[in-house]
């Protein structure tokens, strides 16, 4: 079984490495290619050392039955076939369709399994960014949100992830979000002259960053999930004009269309290769992988992940609270995982375990730092919680997977 998953890794490996690049190839520069290729081999890296730990039971920490038997491999969405994109899609309009399990006392405006994520995300929102659970609280999220469509929608496949770099040239063409039957729908329908974007960091005194509207605006036009319905929020959604939208509780039920606002120039400006290959190689200590992934306080820069919501756009995927409710959360998350499961996998000593920071968003209000001791849960998306140290592999604890 293992020469078998082998075989079966180099033929996906081939097909992945290759495909980054090739859209638009003329339109990217040399230093960008240089990116993608050492961002490739750095994947490759983790791969084999992910691997090899599993084959040789050496990761010094309980696997919980991962093996090369039952490992799962979570790839960039342009390599899965169109059946495999289809039934994907299925499997999330599925979770839209089921009834929520979150109790209408709780939050009135919870009407789906979906609706149960979204939920979640808004009401732990200032306890899972800029803090010490920030990547650890979102890789098992997307691990829930990944076995939730298998087992109560009968997903077969594995999360893809959005390879944000390979779209800095037009999000409008990514296969991601191209508009088409085997995308996560496209953009929304245009607004003229909408003003720019005022983006403040939560109750400081550092000045906004200002950010240009994208080319749509409204509700979908076309895909999947043009008739997907938005039934909470908004939390805390940015609006052209520089101001924030939001309801005196979140949690109430509000429904409206999902609206996006694709901004090619966000994407560019915080998630090319080039600045991917910097956030892995030139972040040494876990507090600045992650602070530098959600932006650096006073730098004038969004991070990837500030980077690929606001890129997104629109509602609710401008909502610092409420993103979860654009489809696209889920791979640009598993993005983000992926590159701290590479960046891990650089010194699995030092940085297998490795977590620093409190339990509050910039440690405002001021709370105790975060341990592998420290428990987190996902409400009601799954009963119980998890202590930090088993989340913070992906092949121990609950996990099995590695990314291609």
């Amino acid at each position: 079984m293992a020469i078998l998953l082998t075989s079966f890794l180099l033929c996906l490996m081939l097909r992945v490495w290759t495909m980054p690049i090739t859209a638009k190839t003329n339109s990217f520069s040399f230093s960008e290619h240089t990116a993608a290729y050492q961002i490739n081999r750095l994947s490759r890296f983790a791969l084999d050392s992910t691997l090899d730990a599993i084959g040789n039971r050496s990761l010094g920490h309980d696997q919980g039955g991962c093996t090369l038997e039952n490992v799962r491999v979570r790839r960039d969405w342009r390599t899965f076939p169109r059946k495999e994109k289809r039934a994907y899609i299925n499997a999330v309009l599925c979770l839209q369709w089921l009834p929520a399990q979150t109790p209408s006392a709780l939050a009135a405006g919870a009407k789906s399994r979906y609706d149960d994520f979204v939920a979640t995300h808004i009401n732990q929102t200032w306890h899972i960014h800029r803090t010490g659970t920030f990547l650890a609280w979102h890789r098992y999220f997307i691990y829930v949100f990944e076995e939730t469509l298998r087992d109560e929608c009968g997903y077969t496949g594995d999360l893809p992830y959005w390879n944000w770099g390979a779209d800095v040239q037009s999000m409008e063409e990514s296969p991601l979000f191209d508009g088409s039957d085997t995308s996560l729908s496209g953009n929304g329908a245009y607004i003229p002259n909408q003003p720019n974007l005022r983006i403040p960091l939560g109750n400081t005194d550092l000045p906004p960053l200002i950010l240009p509207a994208g080319t749509g605006g409204g509700c979908l036009t076309s895909g999947p999930f043009m008739n997907s319905t938005i039934n909470m929020g908004p939390s805390f959604l940015y609006v052209p004009g520089g101001n924030v939208s939001r309801m005196s509780n979140p949690l109430d039920y509000n429904p409206r269309c999902l609206k996006r606002d694709l901004t090619t120039s966000i994407l560019r400006d915080n998630n090319n290769y080039t600045t991917i290959l910097q956030l892995i190689l030139n972040n040494h200590d876990v507090w600045d992988f992650e602070t530098n992934a959600q932006g650096a306080p006073g730098s004038g820069l969004l991070g990837v992940h500030g980077g690929g919501h606001l890129a997104m756009g629109g509602d609710p995927g401008r909502d610092a609270d409420a993103n979860p409710g654009d489809p696209g959360f889920w791979n640009h998350h598993a993005m983000i995982d992926r590159l701290w499961w590479i960046w891990q996998n650089l010194d699995l000593t030092k940085r297998q375990y490795a977590i620093s920071g409190t339990g509050t968003f910039l440690n405002d209000p001021a709370s105790p730092n975060t341990t592998l001791d420290t428990h987190v849960n996902v409400g009601y998306v799954k009963p119980g919680s998890i202590a930090v140290r088993d989340i913070m592999s992906t092949t121990a604890g609950p996990f099995c997977y590695v990314y291609l």
